[in-house]
């Protein structure tokens, strides 16, 4: 359920962009969503849909950039993807740590039609 909100200023960041640039419309919005931002791209994109209407982004692309998460073995220096239940560095067998990739969540590009 947090993804409306974050879809109503997804709308309203695009919707004001498309204004500053006198657009007739947006026609398509990347976002980078992830895997760890918290956030569900099959529900942005159902509330999407339904609250665009009537706005500048109604018909718009929703496109998605989907971002797995990494770990980070020090003693390797090099980063990984966790396997489940595991925190062990795929080459060397000590544990990594935590990084912020897999967390993002931004608009990347807003796409305009005008006149």
């Amino acid at each position: 359920m947090h993804e409306y909100p974050i879809t109503e200023q997804i709308i309203k960041i695009a919707s004001g962009k498309a204004k500053e640039n006198n657009a007739r419309s947006v026609t398509r919005i990347t976002l980078v969503v992830g895997e760890q931002s918290g956030f569900i791209g099959e529900s942005i994109q159902m509330y999407f849909d339904i609250i665009s209407k009537g706005t500048l982004c109604e018909g718009a692309v929703l496109e998605m950039e989907n971002i797995k998460a990494k770990w980070y073995c020090p003693d390797c220096n090099k980063h990984y993807k966790r396997q489940p239940f595991s925190f062990a560095c795929p080459d060397c067998g000590n544990d990594g740590m935590p990084t912020n990739i897999g967390k993002e969540f931004y608009v990347k590009d807003i796409e305009i039609e005008t006149e």
